[in-house]
């Protein structure tokens, strides 16, 4: 049996499977190691019943997540998954791997998370180069669901929401000046927090302020990140994966189009396609 985990700091999707048959479907709280020791790592697989039942019968592991971008954090994970499935192979690697293998597969391309973080980078066909990206969700994350939910918040508080939006936004969540500074300042995992805000989002993208929102932080991020890649790299497929550019996909095709690039896909959830890839491989 092997298994295959995509994780974003949110939450972790596992996909057990058998002979190219997948025999539960699990997930969990998100695995960051950037967030995450092997304690609370530990923690989280204890106390999932299905990953207990399945341990002995797992032989290989594929574990892909955010954070897990250099070898000191993969083995923070390495090490709390050996202990627990103990006749397995685990092999952990960074998000970004995930996301290049689901959708180039061995071919090369450009590829970008629009998550609860985000990142690009170009995959050679077998590695991800490596660049500067990537600085996680408080120098960077343009465009992502933490950056959306951020930036919302500092416009209601700061009074430069739209009355219109701001009724339907205090109608839903009420929200509390008090009790949200202590979710992101005190609070463990505030990106988690930030990140809850991208359904609602979805819900409301026919309002303007929603969509100038958005907007604006593609645009950042295509102007920062995706447009030195393409111009580094020029002809190669370019592709997206993850709940904010799944849920905005629309305005991510309008900016690519604007530089004159076409979007050769978009995944929501890449954890599929990396099964079938570890099925044909194995």
């Amino acid at each position: 049996m092997i298994a295959v985990v995509y994780s974003g700091s949110r939450n972790a999707d596992w996909k057990l499977a058998e002979k190219g048959r997948i025999v539960c479907d699990v997930k969990t709280p998100g695995i960051n190691p950037f967030f995450n020791d092997e304690k609370a790592i530990s923690a989280i697989l204890a106390k999932n019943h299905q990953l207990i039942s399945y341990a002995e019968e797992i032989r290989r592991i594929y574990f892909f997540g955010a954070g897990a971008s250099s070898r000191e954090r993969q083995q923070v994970v390495a090490s709390s998954f050996s202990k627990f499935f103990t006749k397995a192979r685990i092999s952990i690697n960074h998000d970004l791997k995930a996301s290049a293998l689901a959708t180039c597969g061995d071919q090369p391309g450009i590829v970008g998370i629009l998550g609860s973080g985000s990142n690009v980078a170009y995959f050679d066909g077998k590695k991800i180069k490596e660049n500067n990206f990537g600085m996680g969700y408080i120098l960077a994350d343009e465009g992502s669901s933490n950056w959306l939910g951020r930036n919302l918040l500092r416009d209601y508080f700061t009074g430069t929401m739209p009355k219109e939006f701001e009724s339907i936004f205090v109608l839903r969540y009420n929200p509390d000046r008090k009790q949200i500074l202590d979710k992101i300042y005190k609070q463990t995992s505030p990106v988690l927090f930030l990140s809850s805000y991208t359904d609602f989002l979805i819900e409301h993208f026919d309002q303007p302020y929603v969509k100038n929102l958005v907007q604006t932080g593609l645009n950042i991020y295509f102007n920062t990140y995706v447009i030195p890649l393409t111009d580094k790299y020029p002809g190669v497929p370019l592709h997206f994966t993850g709940p904010v550019a799944d849920g905005f996909q629309s305005t991510l095709s309008q900016i690519a189009g604007e530089h004159n690039l076409n979007i050769a896909s978009v995944i929501k959830r890449p954890i599929y396609n990396i099964l079938n890839y570890y099925t044909n491989k194995n």
